[in-house]
């Protein structure tokens, strides 16, 4: 029998560990949904109340201790420890749980993580309870967050996930695995006009002078032989970007909430790392809305049940008011139609069955008071009901945006192309 110790196991495959790698793979259990409560934000204390979210380092230690063995980065003697053949061997169980704590500290270190207190580890002779219980009372009582770091990093790799490594087209700025030969042309060259930047467009203007007079030395190059290559001015973009977290973005059997999260991430990456200049803010609505900083969205969860996408635009459009960019636009990820308002003495009125009259006029006054203020509105539908169909295109029609029906697949790939599609306008 081959006997491994936690020292020659920590030596070679834990301190050579790539703890970028382990977050990507990790990426799902840090950003899952769940429900929450009945206030998924409270303003008052600046924090979530997560209901049956598990963000304790023993959760994330079964996480950790998933991806090793998807990995392959576990002992045969650590494999048929946690298989449960048998009663499993108390030295090989202890140097799993060693192999994790170690893991997560190094995360604590370099700054992917924080606690809310300092880790408490099993003492060496702590009994375990049983196959994976690992420490499981101390690292039941202790909380981790997720720091900026971590929130930037993962929004780095869904942006790559998202635009990179997808396909061979030959403009653009995204890495792929694939190389391509040429330049980089944005658009036709046209015939210069007084007051143009004289970008000459060479081959084209000697083209045209060679048309009218024949190859004749010294080339007549007259004014109206003259183009010039267009460009494209780069505005500056004032984005809020709102989440629908009613219940049925987790119901169904499918997470859309998640796969939200991770596309918000993923754009805020892109605004900070291509277009400073932009903005981008957070509006969650359900029963109510509310404005949440990024830094939050990791712990986002669903909940409560209805889609108050009124005020979830009202609350958007107070924040562009306030912002001084040449484009502002609201993009609206959702699945459901508009079944709750907010009404003046602060009641919510609420309506699920179809679409309710009174909700779709308040929610439509809205669009319309978004278009009068400039105020583009995309929204990018997860869901295919006929009356929905209706009703997004109807919102396209006022506010003069776009209606995308997506899946939660493509849906990062739809967001980030339209954004920068539309972060450059053509001039001449």
């Amino acid at each position: 029998m081959r006997f491994v110790t936690y020292e020659q196991f920590k030596g070679g495959l834990l301190d050579a560990l790539n703890l970028e790698e382990l977050l990507a793979k990790l990426s799902e259990f840090l950003l899952e949904s769940g429900f929450a409560g009945s206030l998924p934000w409270n303003p008052y204390t600046g924090d979530f109340d997560p209901v049956d979210r598990d963000d304790s380092l023993q959760a994330l230690k079964e996480a950790i201790l998933r991806a090793l063995m998807e990995e392959g980065l576990l002992t045969p003697e650590m494999l048929e420890a946690m298989r449960g053949d048998g009663d499993p061997d108390p030295d090989t169980m202890k140097e799993i749980g060693d192999a994790l704590d170690h893991i997560v500290q190094r995360l604590l270190e370099e700054g992917y993580l924080r606690v809310e207190q300092p880790p408490q580890m099993p003492d060496e002779g702590q009994p375990l309870s049983g196959p994976g219980s690992i420490g499981q009372g101390a690292a039941r009582s202790v909380k981790f967050e997720l720091t900026e770091k971590t929130l930037d990093f993962l929004g780095h790799r869904a942006l790559r996930d998202l635009l990179g490594s997808r396909g061979r087209a030959s403009v653009g700025m995204h890495e792929t695995q694939h190389l391509a030969t040429g330049v980089e042309a944005e658009a036709h060259s046209r015939p210069y006009e007084f007051g143009d930047t004289m970008n000459l467009d060479v081959p084209a203007t000697l083209r045209n002078t060679i048309g009218r007079t024949g190859l004749e030395f010294p080339l007549d190059i007259d004014y109206r032989d003259l183009r010039v290559h267009q460009s494209s001015y780069r505005s500056s973009c004032a984005t809020v970007l709102m989440l629908d977290c009613s219940h049925s973005m987790i119901l169904y059997g499918e997470d859309r909430f998640t796969p939200a999260k991770k596309v918000a991430l993923a754009l805020a990456h892109l605004l900070r790392t291509q277009f400073p200049g932009d903005t981008m803010r957070c509006v969650l609505f359900h029963d109510h809305a509310e404005e949440i900083p990024l830094s939050a969205l990791a712990r986002a969860q669903v909940g409560p049940y209805h889609t108050n996408t009124a005020e979830g635009l009202r609350i958007a459009r107070g924040i562009l008011r306030a912002e001084r960019k040449e484009m502002k636009q609201v993009i609206m990820i959702t699945d459901g139609k508009p079944s709750a308002i907010s009404l003046p003495d602060g009641r919510v009125y609420k309506n699920s069955m179809g679409l309710d009259h009174e909700i779709l006029r308040q929610t439509l006054s809205e669009v319309a008071a978004c278009r009068r203020e400039g105020i583009t509105i995309n929204t990018f539908m997860l869901a295919r009901n006929p009356a929905l169909v209706a009703f997004v295109r109807k919102v396209a029609e006022i506010c003069r945006g776009k209606a995308y029906f997506t899946t939660t697949v493509t849906l990062g790939q739809y967001i980030l192309m339209d954004y920068m599609r539309r972060r450059t306008r053509r001039v001449r």
